[in-house]
This record gives structure tokens, sequence and C-alpha cells, in this order.
């Protein structure tokens, strides 16, 4: 697996209060994210996510998630994170590097603004203790809201990063984690990045790799927080593809971790 090759911090949740996120006036403990965790739902519940993106860039996402019976939002406003069951963070550009401690040596398509956000955003649902899954960037948001690190270009980018169309790569799960249970041990994925995570962060666990070590799926040894760096959006109902399994059997695993 490919590092960072820097020193990890060791860092708690508290980081993005005591660092990043109280600068930009983010931070959302009030009373819409209430402390004694999810109320029962009522019969008949349609679970409600919340997409923390771009209007605009997440349609892909609530399709999906809608054809599966979920409701979606789309906001980064962390004040309602508590009016939600579960938590998506969406793929999309890179994120800032001063959020783990580099400066920019290959990073793309920064939104610094977004990043913070997604960050306050996953703090909340963390706080929770609410299912959060993180689809490609996603996924690297959790890695670095739990303290580790982005490897901002890959050495083998081009077998992963959006040319003209997702590509394809073969990927392989860890016995007994959730993906070998979806899907089996060894199974195609799509692919749409030049960045990876580098040390997982802390509580997390890399349970899924590319042929060349490339973290592909992530999971928290304690919460409900689930990363992948493919797009299983993208892998199912009007965007089933053949060279890949469903991604729908993810996302409604995804689904299922919510109060039902």
């Amino acid at each position: 697996m490919f590092r960072s090759g820097r020193l990890q911090r060791e860092v708690v949740f508290s980081f993005w209060s005591k660092v990043h996120i109280m600068d930009y006036g983010l931070f959302c403990l009030n009373n819409r994210v209430p402390a004694d965790g999810m109320a029962a739902p009522e019969e008949g519940f349609m679970k409600k996510i919340v997409i923390a993106g771009n209007s605009g860039s997440t349609e892909n996402y609530a399709e999906a998630l809608t054809r599966l019976g979920a409701s979606c939002t789309v906001t980064t406003d962390c004040r309602f994170a508590g009016d939600f069951d579960a938590l998506l963070l969406p793929g999309g550009g890179d994120i800032d590097p001063v959020l783990f401690g580099e400066s920019d040596h290959g990073s793309r398509k920064i939104e610094p603004r977004l990043d913070r956000k997604q960050l306050a955003m996953l703090d909340a649902f963390v706080r929770l203790s609410r299912p959060v899954l993180g689809i490609c960037k996603g996924m690297q948001i959790i890695n670095v809201y739990f303290g580790g690190g982005v490897i901002q270009d890959l050495p083998t980018n081009y077998a992963h990063q959006y040319d003209g169309r997702d590509q394809v790569h073969p990927s392989h799960a860890v016995p007994g984690s959730i993906f070998h249970q979806l899907y089996g041990a060894d199974f195609n994925v799509n692919s749409a990045h030049h960045q990876g995570i580098g040390s997982p962060g802390r509580g997390l666990s890399v349970v899924q790799y590319a042929p060349d070590g490339v973290a592909e799926g992530i999971v928290h040894e304690n919460l409900p927080v689930i990363g992948v760096q493919w797009h299983p959006e993208r892998m199912c109902f009007a965007r089933r593809r053949e060279d890949t399994p469903d991604g729908s059997l993810l996302l409604s695993h995804f689904l299922s971790l919510t109060v039902s």
C-alpha cells in the first residue's frame, strides 16, 4: 500500500474544532444536532439522506438512492444534520492540502470552502454516530477527518484517473469485510481519481485494495462509517455496467445501517 511519507498526527475529533471548523463558523453543535442520537422513526419511515455536495453535481447519487427508497437532500449546512438519518459525501475535486498538513504538489480543482463544510458535516454525523458513506473524494475526506493523509498524485495515476470515461480495474477485498460479504474476494470497480489515501486515519482500516496497493475501501472500527474510492452510483440501475458488479448492493447496505 502506498504511504504518504509523513508522520501522521495523533488526532481525535476535536482537531477540526481546534484548527479549522471554528475558523469558518461551521461547527454545528446546536439544538438541531441532538446529543442523544437518533430518535426512533415512525412506521412507514423513509430514510432521509443528506448529500453534502454542490447542487448540480450530485444527481447520480440522488437518483440511485431514490431508486432504493430513500429521500435525498443536497446541502452543506451542518446546522441541519440532526434532521437526517445518514450522510453521503460525494466525489469531486481534490482536498485543500492545508487540511492534511501539506503544501500543494499535484492537487487539482481544489475547493477549500466546500472541503471545510464537508468536514463540518462529517463531524456532526460522527458525533451523532449516524451512518456515513464517502465516495471517491468523500473517502479521502473521511480519512483526513480522522487524521490520515492523502497522496496528492498517485505514481500509478494512469491506471485510476478519468480518461474520457471511468476506467475499470480489479480489486481485492479483505475476508470478513463488508466488501467481501457483498462482492466476494475479487471484483472489478470503476475508477476516476488521480489521488488516494495515504496512511489510514485513526480507527480506520483499509479493507479493499487495487492491484497496485491503492486503497479502494475503508471502514471505521467502531462507527458506521464506510468509504470507497470507486463510484457505486455509476454501477447500478440505468448506469449498470457489465464489467463491474452491481453498485446498488453497497448503497443498499449503507441505507440498512440507519435506524429502521
